[in-house]
């Protein structure tokens, strides 16, 4: 659930697979020819696993894109494509949730026009909420092969 403060935004979700603190290539028997003493650094290592954008504008409709009223809390919902992953044990698992990804998608301009005849002065400065309390709860479903 969220609400925005301007009439379109863009919503991206990734998710990450987040490696051991302690996790280092020794771990996996690869060394540097320069410092083999040394191992390369791998805690916290965060691999994009699966990441998918939605404009705003589509969250009914890829035929009828409506505009977002300002403040007023909606809900998003899009599935992001299958993908098998295999989180090893200690592994983590993170979600984010973010407004752009630019340069790999083009701006949006956080309103409801035309993206591709705007100006300059049409891309706005927009608040985006997501929501998590009990009346507006937000979630992502995992589905978990065993």
């Amino acid at each position: 659930m969220t609400s925005i403060s301007t009439t379109d935004a863009d919503f991206v979700v990734k998710i990450i697979d987040v490696f051991p603190d302690t996790l280092s290539y020794n771990d996996v028997n690869i060394y540097s020819e320069k410092d083999p003493i040394n191992p390369y650094p791998m805690g916290g290592y965060q691999m994009l696993v699966r990441g998918e954008i939605m404009r705003g504008r589509y969250r009914n409709s890829y035929e009828n894109p409506a505009a977002f009223v300002p403040g007023k809390v909606e809900r998003v919902r899009f599935e992001l494509p299958s993908i098998a992953r295999d989180f090893k044990k200690g592994h983590r698992l993170m979600v984010q949730v973010q407004s752009s990804w630019f340069p790999l998608v083009d701006r949006n301009p956080q309103q409801f026009i035309n993206i591709y005849t705007c100006r300059d002065q049409d891309f706005k400065r927009s608040v985006i909420q997501i929501f998590h309390d009990t009346e507006n709860a937000s979630s992502i479903i995992l589905p978990i092969l065993k």
